[in-house]
């Protein structure tokens, strides 16, 4: 009689045990399922490190020849100018000379000057603060005869220090986080878990349109955190 019985005694430990496993992984399934998805944002405003500030300076005439040595004489001039405000030697390079044809396609009423030369100065320094100071020096130089285009979208404000800021910005960012899932949690009345999954956003810099030397540092961490 007992021989009889204990198979299916057997099958029917068999099935409350199946029963419990089967419960005990939906649980676990359900409790890796609970998870918030927060991001943390750091900003740092600083200002530029160094700055690439071209000077385009031109003379018309009709004679090339005459024209060249006028460029040079003008070429000294300007250097000399800035020499004198305090930039170095090292950081003052020229482009190549450019001629443009002022009477090519003209048939009737041709300009009165048949070629314009141009050169530009570029200044390439980290000292910001000078150059800053300097924008507005034209003037001074129309005085003197020399007429110098600057163009506020040819400066190239540059911001050198990123890689020394990344590290604290993304701790930063990673705890601003971690502070937004805290109070899911707290009003969901459950508890944070360990960290599910992070990624970190592209670092941007965007200069100020008014002042191009002062630029805004942003990146956004994204972060799935458990919840219990």
């Amino acid at each position: 009689m007992k021989e009889r019985f204990l198979p299916a005694i057997v099958i029917a430990v068999g099935i409350a045990l199946s029963g419990v496993f089967i419960y005990l992984g939906i649980h676990q399934f359900t409790y890796r399922d609970r998870a918030v998805t927060v991001k943390g944002l750091s900003t740092r405003d600083v200002q530029a490190d160094y700055v690439v500030w071209p000077l385009k300076f031109a003379i018309s005439g009709n004679d090339l020849t005459v024209l060249s040595a006028e460029l040079s004489q003008e070429e000294k001039l300007v250097r000399d100018f800035f020499t004198a405000k305090g930039f170095k030697e090292e950081d003052i390079s020229l482009s190549n000379t450019e001629v443009d044809n002022n009477w090519s396609g003209y048939y009737d009423h041709r300009p009165e000057y048949h070629y314009t030369v141009s050169r530009s100065l570029i200044i390439s320094t980290a000292d910001v603060e000078r150059v800053i100071a300097n924008q507005g020096c034209q003037a001074e130089l129309l005085e003197k005869g020399v007429i110098l285009n600057s163009y506020a979208w040819n400066t190239k404000f540059q911001y050198n220090g990123l890689p020394d800021l990344k590290p604290e910005m993304i701790e930063e960012a990673t705890k601003n986080a971690r502070a937004v899932a805290q109070k899911f949690a707290d009003d969901a009345q459950c508890s944070l878990g360990s960290i599910r999954n992070a990624s970190q956003g592209q670092f941007s810099v965007d200069a100020d349109d008014n002042q191009p030397w002062l630029m805004h540092v942003r990146v956004v961490t994204t972060v799935d955190y458990y919840l219990k």
